[in-house]
């Protein structure tokens, strides 16, 4: 007879014993001293980074009680633009951008050719003018031949006066012994009226004499009318041609000031006129710093005080100075459209005042200080 076998269970896991309480307090034991460590770490922790905050901040309290700082400031130069005096062709330019120059040398020179011609008019027109009025060297001058001619017209027409003077005396002392000579019936009536027309005739004589001598009079005022004219002339003439001169010299564009030349705006056969910027020069005389300061911050700040500052392009480096000057209005007031406060739009805004800092130390001549550099300012007022 058949048996039926029975399939077979596999073995069930045992659960592990139930742990004894003993067991787990042991544990918890271990598992607490780390946390009890991390609890107490935290705390000086927290105490070290307050202290070193409370210094930080006390330092910098200190700091700002003794100085005034700003980061609106830069370094300025003497920029000097230079431009042409006369208009023309260029036609030649000796120098590059960026390369050094010196006081006097002359960079840019501007076709002469037609203002040479014209100094050569110049001093033509003042050699004329010259002989009309002074005749140059030994020989005299035109206008003062025509001095010299109407005063010597004059002073013989004076002595004509005279001459005609004495005549018409004698003519009448001979007319009046006449006179007493016909009441004797010495003399015939006929020398009378003879004496009597010798006496009109030198009186007619007389008078011609001065009219002429007063025509003479005025010929002399002419002509020395005429040499104040001529030496009003001649100092036209002489104001021309040294224009002329001028005129010339100005085809040489020459540097106003020792430095570098920067921003050249001129080439070989460009036509410039008068006016023109062609380049321009930064003068080596020495830059300085401009701080622009709030207005809050000027009562302690005096002409003299050290400043410290730090240059943007030059990391690590702190340059000295002391305040140079300070500016008589705020920058606002230099503006294109400064602010006008009666137009009813009033609105409080705090103003910026420039303050002029001399360098006294910089950051050396490897790491030069340019125009224009930002830089921090640190101004010691106590």
């Amino acid at each position: 007879m058949a048996t039926t076998v029975e399939p077979q269970k596999p073995p069930q896991p045992q659960a592990p014993p139930p742990a004894s309480r003993d067991s787990r307090e042991e544990s918890l034991d271990e598992a607490a001293p780390p946390a009890k460590k991390r609890r107490s770490l935290i705390l000086p922790i927290v105490i070290i980074v307050a202290i070193i905050g409370l210094i930080w901040g006390v330092r910098q309290w200190s700091y700002s009680r003794a100085h005034e700082s700003t980061d609106d400031a830069q370094v300025d130069g003497h920029i000097i633009p230079v431009l042409a005096k006369v208009g023309g062709y260029v036609i030649a330019v000796h120098g590059e951008e960026n390369t050094p120059v010196r006081e006097r040398d002359t960079v840019v020179r501007i076709d002469d050719r037609d203002y040479a011609v014209r100094l050569e008019l110049a001093a033509a027109d003042l050699a004329a003018a010259e002989a009309a009025a002074t005749g140059g060297g030994r020989t005299i001058g035109q206008a003062l031949a025509q001095v010299r001619t109407a005063e010597g017209q004059h002073a013989a027409n004076e002595a004509q006066i005279l001459a005609a003077r004495a005549n018409y005396d004698k003519a009448v002392l001979d007319l009046e012994r006449y006179r007493q000579l016909a009441a004797q019936q010495i003399v015939s009536k006929q020398q009378l009226d003879a004496a009597q027309t010798a006496v009109e005739a030198a009186r007619a004589q007389l008078v011609a004499t001065e009219q002429q001598t007063a025509a003479a009079a005025s010929s002399v005022m002419g002509a020395q009318a005429g040499v104040r004219l001529a030496a009003a002339r001649l100092a036209a003439a002489e104001a021309e041609h040294e224009d002329a001169v001028l005129q010339l010299s100005y085809t040489r564009v020459t540097v106003p000031a020792t430095g570098v030349m920067s921003r050249k705006q001129v080439e070989v056969g460009q036509l410039v006129q008068p006016g023109q910027t062609l380049f321009s020069v930064v003068a080596d005389t020495g830059v300085y710093v401009t701080a622009n300061y709030k207005e809050t911050q000027l009562n302690d700040i005096r002409v003299g005080q050290p400043v410290d500052f730090g240059v943007d392009a030059y990391p690590g480096c702190t340059a000295h100075g002391r305040v140079e000057s300070l500016s008589a209005a705020t920058g606002a007031k230099f503006s294109l459209l400064p602010p006008d406060n009666a137009t009813g739009n009033f609105t409080k805004v705090v103003q910026r005042i420039p303050v002029r800092i001399q360098i006294t130390q910089g950051c050396g001549t490897d790491r030069p200080l340019r125009p224009g550099m930002s830089v921090d300012t640190h101004i010691v007022t106590r």
